[in-house]
């Protein structure tokens, strides 16, 4: 990636950025197990369970939902503004936005909180035992959509509930259009919430799982719901669709390098989406560049760690599709 001062020749750095990314900013810790969780846990004990794991394998990514997409807009050359709520120990993500050019004007920093944090430990199965504490995330409603009021466009990615509440409804009422991904945090929130922070909405981002979630709570389909917005449906290799104005349009997959690792593959998809949002491009052509970014993304570990630069995304782009970005 092209630090600041070197971006592609198609853009320039600015402070008017026009992207404000909504969501979370985290720390992943990633421990692997060289075993089997099922030979260290009795099923007739579980109600007293009591085990650990000796772990050698152990990293640390920069991750969060909002960071996440902050940093595959940036790969693709934009100057997205960050809003998101850290604690005490953001100083080394602080310094990878500044090395990275994303503005952190809007991420506001909590001296009593840890910054949220997920600790996953994996088996040789690939079983994963997770542990999540979303600290400072929790306080995210005390960012507030006026102090961004500039943005062209935004998204309301997985953060703390009431702050993901305040952000659509402010966003609708200052008329920015939003992507709204409820993502991970799907289960805060009942049918009547999820119709309202979609109701100003441009468009709403979810996997399969998701989407039946969605349904289940809203009674509505996804077909319907895609009447009155974009629905962006992921199916992992199966591709994508997109329900609007009563049609579909399904977009195939891309192959990919190598499948190393799907974290973060649903945030780089959505940054896609907003680089094509942005440029008034037809739904399906956005969905395109979204299943390029994705594809991308899971040759590699962690959620920011692949580097491909903009002409290797276009050429991948014309190749799959037959088209020029």
């Amino acid at each position: 990636m092209p630090p600041v001062g070197r971006l592609p020749p198609h853009v320039a750095y600015t402070v008017a950025m026009t992207i404000l990314v909504c969501g979370s900013m985290a720390y992943d810790t990633i421990m692997v197990f060289p075993g089997q969780f099922v030979k260290h846990i009795l099923p007739d004990n579980i109600h007293i369970l009591n085990v650990a794991f000796m772990v050698p394998d152990m990293r640390r990514e920069f991750g969060g939902t909002g960071g996440n997409i902050a940093y595959n807009l940036r790969l693709l050359g934009e100057s997205p503004a960050l809003m998101a709520t850290v604690g005490h120990d953001s100083d080394p993500y602080d310094a990878r936005l500044a090395e990275l050019g994303i503005s952190h004007r809007h991420v506001r920093h909590l001296d009593d909180q840890f910054t949220a944090q997920a600790f996953i430990t994996t088996d040789v199965d690939d079983n994963q035992i997770t542990a999540f504490h979303p600290g400072a995330m929790s306080f995210s409603h005390l960012n507030r959509i006026a102090d961004a009021a500039y943005a062209a466009l935004a998204i309301v990615s997985p953060d703390g509930r009431q702050g993901m509440l305040d952000h659509t409804r402010d966003l609708a009422a200052e008329k920015i259009p939003y992507i709204f991904d409820p993502g991970q945090g799907l289960p805060m929130f009942d049918g009547p919430e999820l119709l309202a922070m979609m109701a100003g909405a441009k468009a709403l981002a979810v996997n399969d799982y998701e989407a039946r979630i969605v349904e289940q709570k809203t009674g509505r389909k996804v077909e319907d719901l895609g009447r009155d917005l974009a629905v962006f449906v992921t199916r992992a290799a199966e591709g994508s669709s997109v329900y609007t104005d009563g049609q579909r349009i399904d977009v195939p997959s891309v192959p990919e390098e190598a499948l190393v690792d799907p974290t973060g593959c649903g945030d780089a998809y959505r940054a896609g989406l907003l680089y094509g949002m942005e440029r008034g491009w037809p739904w399906r052509k956005c969905a395109q560049l979204a299943t390029v970014m994705g594809s991308i993304k899971i040759a590699h570990r962690g959620g920011q760690n692949h580097t491909p630069s903009f002409e290797k995304i276009a050429g991948i782009f014309q190749e799959a599709f037959g088209e020029k970005l």
